[in-house]
Protein backbone atom coordinates (compact mmCIF):
# COMPACT_ATOMS: atom_id res chain seq x y z
CA UNK A 1 0.00 0.00 0.00
CA UNK A 2 1.24 3.07 -1.12
CA UNK A 3 2.28 5.72 1.59
CA UNK A 4 1.52 9.23 0.89
CA UNK A 5 3.87 11.65 2.81
CA UNK A 6 3.86 15.30 2.49
CA UNK A 7 7.21 17.44 3.01
CA UNK A 8 7.02 20.77 4.33
CA UNK A 9 10.32 22.92 3.73
CA UNK A 10 11.12 26.42 2.51
CA UNK A 11 14.84 25.22 1.78
CA UNK A 12 15.13 25.22 -2.26
CA UNK A 13 17.53 21.97 -1.87
CA UNK A 14 15.63 19.83 0.16
CA UNK A 15 13.27 18.72 -2.36
CA UNK A 16 15.62 17.42 -4.54
CA UNK A 17 17.27 15.56 -1.84
CA UNK A 18 14.69 13.88 -0.15
CA UNK A 19 13.57 12.68 -3.90
CA UNK A 20 16.86 11.49 -4.39
CA UNK A 21 17.12 9.70 -0.91
CA UNK A 22 13.72 8.19 -1.83
CA UNK A 23 13.77 7.23 -5.13
CA UNK A 24 13.43 3.56 -4.90
CA UNK A 25 11.02 3.51 -2.41
CA UNK A 26 9.12 6.19 -4.63
CA UNK A 27 9.91 3.58 -7.95
CA UNK A 28 8.83 0.83 -5.91
CA UNK A 29 5.30 2.65 -5.22
CA UNK A 30 6.17 1.81 -1.38
CA UNK A 31 6.05 6.33 -0.85
CA UNK A 32 3.74 8.86 -2.54
CA UNK A 33 5.95 12.00 -2.19
CA UNK A 34 4.51 15.75 -2.09
CA UNK A 35 5.90 19.23 -1.07
CA UNK A 36 4.86 22.01 0.23
CA UNK A 37 7.07 25.29 0.48
CA UNK A 38 5.69 26.63 3.82
CA UNK A 39 2.62 26.19 5.87
CA UNK A 40 -0.33 27.90 4.15
CA UNK A 41 0.56 25.82 1.12
CA UNK A 42 1.00 22.62 2.76
CA UNK A 43 -2.41 22.92 4.31
CA UNK A 44 -4.31 23.48 1.13
CA UNK A 45 -2.61 20.54 -0.23
CA UNK A 46 -3.79 18.45 2.94
CA UNK A 47 -7.26 19.61 2.11
CA UNK A 48 -7.06 18.65 -1.08
CA UNK A 49 -5.45 15.06 -0.68
CA UNK A 50 -7.64 12.48 1.44
CA UNK A 51 -5.70 10.26 0.82
CA UNK A 52 -2.44 11.95 2.86
CA UNK A 53 -0.56 9.67 5.98
CA UNK A 54 2.21 11.81 7.04
CA UNK A 55 2.76 15.39 7.04
CA UNK A 56 6.89 15.90 7.12
CA UNK A 57 7.56 19.46 8.25
CA UNK A 58 10.14 21.91 9.03
CA UNK A 59 9.09 24.56 11.98
CA UNK A 60 10.92 27.83 10.55
CA UNK A 61 9.06 29.04 7.40
CA UNK A 62 7.72 32.07 6.06
CA UNK A 63 3.80 32.84 5.53
CA UNK A 64 2.92 29.61 8.10
CA UNK A 65 5.24 27.96 10.31
CA UNK A 66 5.26 24.31 11.60
CA UNK A 67 3.52 25.15 14.85
CA UNK A 68 0.93 26.99 13.28
CA UNK A 69 0.11 24.44 10.71
CA UNK A 70 0.09 21.88 13.54
CA UNK A 71 -2.30 23.41 15.02
CA UNK A 72 -4.85 23.95 11.83
CA UNK A 73 -3.91 20.24 11.04
CA UNK A 74 -6.19 18.98 14.56
CA UNK A 75 -9.06 20.27 13.30
CA UNK A 76 -9.15 17.54 10.59
CA UNK A 77 -11.53 14.95 10.87
CA UNK A 78 -8.91 12.31 9.39
CA UNK A 79 -6.06 10.89 10.51
CA UNK A 80 -3.08 11.99 9.95
CA UNK A 81 0.38 11.72 11.89
CA UNK A 82 2.36 15.07 12.24
CA UNK A 83 6.33 14.56 12.14
CA UNK A 84 8.29 17.85 13.14
CA UNK A 85 12.00 18.86 11.43
CA UNK A 86 14.17 20.95 13.33
CA UNK A 87 17.71 22.38 13.82
CA UNK A 88 19.26 21.42 17.21
CA UNK A 89 18.68 25.30 18.33
CA UNK A 90 14.94 24.43 17.92
CA UNK A 91 14.49 22.23 21.15
CA UNK A 92 12.23 24.23 23.03
CA UNK A 93 9.54 24.39 20.23
CA UNK A 94 9.60 20.57 19.56
CA UNK A 95 9.14 20.35 23.01
CA UNK A 96 5.98 22.04 22.25
CA UNK A 97 5.18 20.63 19.16
CA UNK A 98 5.46 17.30 21.13
CA UNK A 99 2.68 18.55 23.28
CA UNK A 100 0.35 19.73 20.58
CA UNK A 101 0.30 16.44 19.31
CA UNK A 102 3.49 16.21 16.80
CA UNK A 103 3.98 12.32 16.77
CA UNK A 104 8.12 12.36 16.30
CA UNK A 105 10.52 14.62 15.34
CA UNK A 106 14.04 14.51 13.12
CA UNK A 107 16.69 16.83 13.79
CA UNK A 108 18.46 19.20 11.20
CA UNK A 109 20.89 18.35 9.52
CA UNK A 110 18.72 15.53 8.48
CA UNK A 111 20.31 12.10 8.87
CA UNK A 112 18.18 10.18 6.14
CA UNK A 113 18.32 6.64 7.62
CA UNK A 114 16.96 7.92 10.74
CA UNK A 115 14.28 9.78 8.73
CA UNK A 116 13.21 6.09 7.18
CA UNK A 117 13.45 4.47 10.08
CA UNK A 118 10.95 7.58 11.59
CA UNK A 119 8.69 7.04 8.96
CA UNK A 120 8.36 3.27 9.20
CA UNK A 121 7.81 3.94 12.59
CA UNK A 122 4.64 6.53 12.17
CA UNK A 123 3.21 4.25 9.60
CA UNK A 124 3.25 1.02 11.51
CA UNK A 125 1.72 2.90 14.36
CA UNK A 126 -0.87 4.46 11.84
CA UNK A 127 -1.41 1.18 10.30
CA UNK A 128 -2.97 0.04 14.31
CA UNK A 129 -4.62 3.42 15.05
CA UNK A 130 -6.64 2.96 11.58
CA UNK A 131 -7.39 -0.94 12.26
CA UNK A 132 -8.62 -0.20 15.74
CA UNK A 133 -10.96 2.36 14.21
CA UNK A 134 -12.02 0.33 11.95
CA UNK A 135 -13.04 -2.33 14.45
CA UNK A 136 -14.54 0.00 16.71
CA UNK A 137 -16.76 1.54 13.55
CA UNK A 138 -17.67 -2.31 12.74
CA UNK A 139 -18.57 -2.93 16.09
CA UNK A 140 -20.56 0.07 16.07
CA UNK A 141 -22.18 -1.01 12.57
CA UNK A 142 -23.17 -3.93 14.44
CA UNK A 143 -24.63 -3.04 17.45
CA UNK A 144 -26.24 -0.30 14.58
CA UNK A 145 -27.31 -3.75 12.61
CA UNK A 146 -28.47 -5.60 15.75
CA UNK A 147 -30.12 -2.65 17.65
CA UNK A 148 -32.54 -3.17 14.73
CA UNK A 149 -34.01 -6.86 15.65
CA UNK A 150 -33.00 -7.12 19.92
CA UNK A 151 -32.55 -5.03 22.86
CA UNK A 152 -30.15 -2.47 23.85
CA UNK A 153 -28.41 -4.77 26.52
CA UNK A 154 -28.71 -8.01 24.41
CA UNK A 155 -27.25 -6.42 21.28
CA UNK A 156 -24.11 -5.09 23.11
CA UNK A 157 -23.80 -8.53 24.04
CA UNK A 158 -24.20 -9.84 20.71
CA UNK A 159 -21.86 -7.25 19.66
CA UNK A 160 -19.09 -8.25 21.76
CA UNK A 161 -19.10 -11.99 21.21
CA UNK A 162 -20.38 -12.45 17.39
CA UNK A 163 -19.65 -15.48 17.65
CA UNK A 164 -23.35 -16.49 18.84
CA UNK A 165 -24.67 -14.93 15.57
CA UNK A 166 -22.22 -16.86 13.08
CA UNK A 167 -23.89 -18.86 9.80
CA UNK A 168 -25.67 -21.80 10.75
CA UNK A 169 -28.55 -23.07 13.09
CA UNK A 170 -30.28 -25.10 15.88
CA UNK A 171 -33.55 -26.99 16.25
CA UNK A 172 -34.76 -25.42 19.99
CA UNK A 173 -38.26 -24.40 20.94
CA UNK A 174 -39.20 -20.86 21.71
CA UNK A 175 -42.55 -18.98 21.79
CA UNK A 176 -43.54 -16.87 18.41
CA UNK A 177 -45.10 -13.46 18.54
CA UNK A 178 -46.85 -12.21 15.23
CA UNK A 179 -49.23 -8.66 15.05
CA UNK A 180 -51.16 -7.09 12.50
CA UNK A 181 -52.31 -3.91 12.38
CA UNK A 182 -56.23 -3.87 11.20
CA UNK A 183 -57.71 -1.63 8.42
CA UNK A 184 -53.52 -0.09 7.92
CA UNK A 185 -53.98 -0.70 4.50
CA UNK A 186 -57.08 1.44 3.06
CA UNK A 187 -55.54 4.08 5.37
CA UNK A 188 -52.10 3.92 2.95
CA UNK A 189 -54.37 3.86 -0.14
CA UNK A 190 -56.46 7.22 0.43
CA UNK A 191 -53.83 9.31 3.47
CA UNK A 192 -51.11 11.58 3.51
CA UNK A 193 -48.15 10.02 3.35
CA UNK A 194 -45.77 11.90 5.66
CA UNK A 195 -48.81 11.48 8.15
CA UNK A 196 -48.55 7.79 7.49
CA UNK A 197 -44.79 7.34 7.58
CA UNK A 198 -45.40 9.24 11.10
CA UNK A 199 -48.06 7.10 12.30
CA UNK A 200 -46.55 3.90 11.30
CA UNK A 201 -43.01 4.71 12.65
CA UNK A 202 -44.29 5.73 15.90
CA UNK A 203 -46.63 2.80 15.86
CA UNK A 204 -43.81 0.27 14.98
CA UNK A 205 -40.92 1.78 17.08
CA UNK A 206 -43.05 1.51 20.48
CA UNK A 207 -44.11 -1.99 19.36
CA UNK A 208 -40.65 -2.91 19.17
CA UNK A 209 -40.03 -1.28 22.46
CA UNK A 210 -42.52 -2.98 24.25
CA UNK A 211 -40.54 -6.30 22.45
CA UNK A 212 -37.37 -5.51 23.49
CA UNK A 213 -38.63 -4.55 26.96
CA UNK A 214 -40.20 -8.11 27.15
CA UNK A 215 -36.45 -9.58 26.15
CA UNK A 216 -37.91 -10.73 22.54
CA UNK A 217 -36.35 -10.08 19.27
CA UNK A 218 -37.45 -8.59 16.81
CA UNK A 219 -37.37 -11.32 13.71
CA UNK A 220 -38.89 -9.07 10.83
CA UNK A 221 -41.17 -6.22 10.07
CA UNK A 222 -43.72 -6.16 6.96
CA UNK A 223 -45.74 -3.66 6.26
CA UNK A 224 -47.25 -2.75 9.58
CA UNK A 225 -47.22 -6.51 10.63
CA UNK A 226 -44.14 -7.39 13.63
CA UNK A 227 -42.54 -10.86 13.82
CA UNK A 228 -41.36 -11.30 16.72
CA UNK A 229 -39.62 -14.02 18.85
CA UNK A 230 -38.58 -15.38 22.65
CA UNK A 231 -35.83 -17.75 23.86
CA UNK A 232 -33.58 -16.54 20.97
CA UNK A 233 -30.76 -16.52 20.20
CA UNK A 234 -30.35 -16.15 24.25
CA UNK A 235 -31.87 -19.01 25.71
CA UNK A 236 -34.95 -17.56 27.70
CA UNK A 237 -36.51 -20.54 29.99
CA UNK A 238 -39.52 -18.09 30.63
CA UNK A 239 -39.77 -17.46 26.79
CA UNK A 240 -43.75 -18.49 27.09
CA UNK A 241 -44.52 -16.11 29.83
CA UNK A 242 -42.41 -13.35 28.45
CA UNK A 243 -44.19 -13.31 25.57
CA UNK A 244 -47.22 -13.56 26.68
CA UNK A 245 -46.75 -10.49 28.88
CA UNK A 246 -45.44 -8.60 25.79
CA UNK A 247 -48.90 -9.75 24.32
CA UNK A 248 -50.95 -8.11 26.71
CA UNK A 249 -48.78 -4.91 26.76
CA UNK A 250 -48.78 -4.53 23.44
CA UNK A 251 -52.57 -4.96 22.67
CA UNK A 252 -52.97 -2.12 25.53
CA UNK A 253 -50.64 -0.05 23.48
CA UNK A 254 -52.61 -0.23 20.62
CA UNK A 255 -55.82 0.04 21.66
CA UNK A 256 -54.75 3.32 23.59
CA UNK A 257 -53.14 4.32 20.27
CA UNK A 258 -55.81 3.63 17.68
CA UNK A 259 -58.24 5.56 19.64
CA UNK A 260 -55.67 8.17 19.97
CA UNK A 261 -55.49 8.14 15.79
CA UNK A 262 -58.98 8.17 15.37
CA UNK A 263 -59.68 11.20 17.59
CA UNK A 264 -57.56 12.83 14.73
CA UNK A 265 -59.49 11.65 12.29
CA UNK A 266 -57.44 8.27 11.41
CA UNK A 267 -59.55 5.73 10.65
CA UNK A 268 -57.22 2.65 12.42
CA UNK A 269 -57.94 -0.63 13.18
CA UNK A 270 -56.89 -2.99 16.47
CA UNK A 271 -53.79 -4.88 16.63
CA UNK A 272 -54.21 -8.54 16.46
CA UNK A 273 -51.73 -10.56 18.20
CA UNK A 274 -50.59 -14.29 17.80
CA UNK A 275 -48.58 -16.34 20.16
CA UNK A 276 -47.56 -19.73 19.60
CA UNK A 277 -44.57 -21.79 21.68
CA UNK A 278 -43.13 -25.01 19.41
CA UNK A 279 -39.61 -26.63 17.65
CA UNK A 280 -38.14 -24.10 15.09
CA UNK A 281 -34.77 -24.07 13.55
CA UNK A 282 -33.40 -20.92 14.01
CA UNK A 283 -30.07 -19.50 13.17
CA UNK A 284 -28.33 -17.19 10.47
CA UNK A 285 -29.84 -17.65 6.97
CA UNK A 286 -28.46 -16.33 3.40
CA UNK A 287 -25.54 -15.98 1.99
CA UNK A 288 -22.22 -14.29 1.03
CA UNK A 289 -23.78 -11.49 1.08
CA UNK A 290 -27.14 -11.17 3.31
CA UNK A 291 -27.53 -13.16 6.36
CA UNK A 292 -30.58 -13.28 8.63
CA UNK A 293 -31.03 -13.85 11.74
CA UNK A 294 -34.63 -16.19 11.80
CA UNK A 295 -36.28 -19.28 12.68
CA UNK A 296 -38.85 -21.71 10.30
CA UNK A 297 -40.73 -24.52 10.93
CA UNK A 298 -44.29 -25.36 11.59
CA UNK A 299 -44.62 -23.29 14.44
CA UNK A 300 -44.26 -20.13 12.53
CA UNK A 301 -47.13 -20.91 10.44
CA UNK A 302 -49.45 -21.79 13.46
CA UNK A 303 -48.68 -18.78 15.28
CA UNK A 304 -49.16 -16.49 11.40
CA UNK A 305 -52.85 -18.79 11.71
CA UNK A 306 -53.71 -17.44 15.33
CA UNK A 307 -52.97 -13.97 14.77
CA UNK A 308 -55.71 -14.11 11.64
CA UNK A 309 -58.22 -16.62 13.61
CA UNK A 310 -58.70 -12.81 15.91
CA UNK A 311 -60.12 -11.77 13.13
CA UNK A 312 -62.90 -14.33 13.16
CA UNK A 313 -63.62 -14.82 16.65
CA UNK A 314 -63.71 -11.15 17.56
CA UNK A 315 -60.57 -11.32 20.01
CA UNK A 316 -57.55 -9.25 19.93
CA UNK A 317 -55.28 -12.20 20.96
CA UNK A 318 -54.83 -15.66 20.36
CA UNK A 319 -52.70 -18.02 22.32
CA UNK A 320 -51.98 -21.86 21.58
CA UNK A 321 -52.40 -24.39 24.42
CA UNK A 322 -48.84 -25.10 23.72
CA UNK A 323 -48.05 -21.91 25.19
CA UNK A 324 -50.42 -21.66 28.20
CA UNK A 325 -48.96 -24.95 29.02
CA UNK A 326 -45.85 -23.61 30.17
CA UNK A 327 -46.76 -20.74 32.27
CA UNK A 328 -48.37 -22.11 35.74
CA UNK A 329 -50.00 -19.10 36.56
CA UNK A 330 -51.81 -18.43 33.18
CA UNK A 331 -54.79 -15.91 33.82
CA UNK A 332 -56.84 -15.95 30.06
CA UNK A 333 -60.02 -17.84 29.10
CA UNK A 334 -60.45 -20.44 27.09
CA UNK A 335 -61.16 -19.27 23.15
CA UNK A 336 -62.21 -23.07 21.41
CA UNK A 337 -60.38 -25.46 19.54
CA UNK A 338 -59.70 -24.24 16.28
CA UNK A 339 -58.80 -26.48 13.26
CA UNK A 340 -56.67 -24.18 11.04
CA UNK A 341 -55.77 -23.96 7.56
CA UNK A 342 -53.20 -26.17 6.31
CA UNK A 343 -53.13 -27.54 9.44
CA UNK A 344 -54.15 -31.48 10.07
CA UNK A 345 -54.43 -31.53 14.03
CA UNK A 346 -57.55 -28.92 16.05
CA UNK A 347 -55.34 -26.65 18.48
CA UNK A 348 -56.76 -25.34 21.64
CA UNK A 349 -56.59 -21.78 22.22
CA UNK A 350 -57.01 -19.40 24.86
CA UNK A 351 -57.43 -15.19 25.28
CA UNK A 352 -54.80 -13.70 27.89
CA UNK A 353 -56.18 -11.21 30.11
CA UNK A 354 -54.68 -8.77 32.05
CA UNK A 355 -55.19 -9.50 36.06
CA UNK A 356 -57.67 -7.27 37.52
CA UNK A 357 -60.28 -7.74 39.80
CA UNK A 358 -63.16 -6.89 37.59
CA UNK A 359 -61.60 -9.19 34.77
CA UNK A 360 -61.67 -11.89 36.80
CA UNK A 361 -65.31 -11.65 37.66
CA UNK A 362 -65.86 -11.78 34.14
CA UNK A 363 -64.02 -14.72 33.79
CA UNK A 364 -65.74 -16.85 36.11
CA UNK A 365 -68.86 -15.85 34.16
CA UNK A 366 -67.76 -16.56 31.22
CA UNK A 367 -65.95 -19.76 32.13
CA UNK A 368 -68.99 -21.04 33.32
CA UNK A 369 -71.13 -20.20 30.34
CA UNK A 370 -68.19 -21.86 27.93
CA UNK A 371 -68.21 -24.95 30.28
CA UNK A 372 -71.59 -25.07 29.52
CA UNK A 373 -70.90 -24.56 26.01
CA UNK A 374 -68.37 -27.68 25.72
CA UNK A 375 -70.32 -30.21 27.68
CA UNK A 376 -73.18 -29.44 25.39
CA UNK A 377 -75.43 -28.56 27.91
CA UNK A 378 -78.67 -26.96 26.74
CA UNK A 379 -78.63 -24.06 29.12
CA UNK A 380 -75.13 -22.84 27.38
CA UNK A 381 -77.88 -20.86 25.08
CA UNK A 382 -78.79 -18.91 28.13
CA UNK A 383 -76.15 -18.29 29.97
CA UNK A 384 -74.03 -17.20 26.91
CA UNK A 385 -77.28 -14.62 26.39
CA UNK A 386 -76.99 -13.31 29.94
CA UNK A 387 -73.12 -12.52 29.84
CA UNK A 388 -73.63 -11.25 26.23
CA UNK A 389 -76.11 -8.78 28.06
CA UNK A 390 -74.34 -7.68 31.00
CA UNK A 391 -71.26 -7.59 28.21
CA UNK A 392 -72.31 -6.07 25.01
CA UNK A 393 -68.92 -5.22 23.91
CA UNK A 394 -67.84 -8.96 24.49
CA UNK A 395 -66.88 -9.93 20.90
CA UNK A 396 -65.93 -13.47 21.72
CA UNK A 397 -69.02 -14.16 23.91
CA UNK A 398 -70.99 -12.85 21.04
CA UNK A 399 -69.41 -15.30 18.71
CA UNK A 400 -70.13 -18.65 20.25
CA UNK A 401 -73.57 -16.87 21.01
CA UNK A 402 -74.00 -16.63 17.28
CA UNK A 403 -72.86 -20.01 16.06
CA UNK A 404 -75.22 -21.64 18.65
CA UNK A 405 -77.95 -20.08 17.66
CA UNK A 406 -77.34 -20.78 13.83
CA UNK A 407 -77.17 -24.79 14.92
CA UNK A 408 -73.50 -24.68 15.33
CA UNK A 409 -72.76 -26.29 19.47
CA UNK A 410 -69.31 -26.51 20.81
CA UNK A 411 -66.06 -25.22 21.24
CA UNK A 412 -64.76 -27.31 18.25
CA UNK A 413 -63.82 -24.26 15.36
CA UNK A 414 -63.53 -24.50 11.76
CA UNK A 415 -61.11 -21.89 9.95
CA UNK A 416 -60.04 -24.53 7.81
CA UNK A 417 -61.37 -23.06 4.60
CA UNK A 418 -60.22 -18.93 5.49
Amino acid sequence: MVAHILVVDDEPDLELLVRQKFRRQVRAQDYDLSFAHDGEEALAMVKADPDLDIVLTDINMPRMDGLTLLNRLQDFPRLLRVVMVSAYGDMENIRTAMNCGAFDFVTKPIDFEDLEKTIAKTLADLATVREAQDQRSRAERARANLARHFSPSLADYLADHPERLEPGGERREITFLFTDLADFTPLVEHGDPDRIVALLNDYLNTVAGIIFDHGGTVNAVIGDAVHALFGAPMEQRDHAARAVACALAVDAFARQFAAAKRAEGLPLGLTRIGVHTGSAVIGNFGGDLFFHYTAHGDAVNTTARLETANKRLGTRVCVSADTVAQIPDFLGRPVGTLRLKGKENPIAVFEPLPDDPAVRAALAEYTAAFDKLAAGDADAVASLAAFVSTHPDDRLAAFHLERLLAGHGGPDISLADE
